[in-house]
């Protein structure tokens, strides 16, 4: 429960924003349409284990959270980053008296890529007695980094990049939250959904930039840039964002696609790849 003085203190744009119902949850149509997956445990009243594999911004912790509010579960969050065994105890043993009660748990593990082997072990049969509901969040191919037995317990649900139509919407929410249109030209407009690649967050922030510290006139493009300086591409080359790059390249120059290639090309340069590996 928060206090008098939280609930008065500043929140930024992007929680402020955050979907109320899984309705307004956009972008992700193909897994909370009446026949994709999630759409179907909702309408049935009942939620299996699931793991949301997506990049940042896609909506992964907000769909846990309106998971638990329209299946009736209490919702335990926690983030692999900063918790261990002991935190999971603790969550384990509320749970197993919540249900003695006839009350279930959603359990939403944040970075679940995080927990090593012996951790995942650990919950596995919470998960299979159905002491907990288990919603895990990865920006990480669950195949490489989740161990099979957990797999084969859990639904990988893929988590798309937000495309133009979704941020657009998501702009036109800022606005409205905002009481005003954004400085932009339809130029610079399109730009800030660009320079979002997908992430939902990321475009909010860079709204309420906008917002806080309006320039004295629209900006296209290059002034956009200029205003809330270049965002640097999401690109890991030790992990998985390396290997899709490398992967989609090819596939453009196997396919002859000029355009692709070229972007692909530049989105590895631009995220700081060595030119050699590209070569080879």
């Amino acid at each position: 429960m928060s206090t008098l003085f939280e609930s008065s203190a500043p929140r930024p744009l992007a929680d402020r924003l955050r979907p109320g119902t899984l309705a307004e949850v956009v972008g992700q149509d193909h897994l909370l349409g009446p026949e994709g997956p999630i759409g179907r445990m909702v309408g049935s009243g009942k939620l299996g284990s699931i793991i949301l594999w997506g990049p940042p911004g896609s909506g992964k912790t907000t769909i846990a959270r309106l998971l638990a509010e329209h299946t009736k579960l209490h919702f335990e969050p926690l983030s692999a980053v900063f918790s261990g065994v002991a935190d999971l105890r603790k969550i384990f043993d509320a749970s197993r008296k919540r249900r003695e009660m006839g009350q279930g748990t959603l359990l939403f593990i944040d970075e679940i890529h995080r927990f090593n082997r012996a951790q995942q072990d650990g919950f596995l049969p919470y998960v299979e007695d159905g002491t907990v509901t288990l919603v895990g969040a990865t920006t990480e191919n669950p195949s490489f980094e989740l161990i099979a037995a957990l797999l084969s317990r859990c639904q990988v649900l893929v988590l798309k990049r937000l495309d133009n139509a979704a941020l657009e919407r998501l702009v036109a929410r800022a606005e409205q939250a905002l009481g005003r249109e954004l400085p932009l030209t339809a130029e610079g407009r399109a730009a800030l959904c660009a320079m979002a690649d997908g992430d939902g967050r990321y475009l909010f922030n860079m709204a309420e930039a906008l917002a806080e510290s309006p320039p004295k006139a629209p900006l296209d493009s290059g002034a956009l840039a200029a205003f809330v300086q270049r965002r640097r591409p999401l690109y890991d080359k030790g992990q998985e964002g390396h290997y899709n790059l490398i992967s989609a390249l090819h596939k453009s120059l196997r396919g002859s696609d000029t355009d692709a290639a070229l972007y692909w090309l530049a989105r590895m340069l631009a995220g700081g790849e060595d030119p050699r590996y590209i070569a080879r």
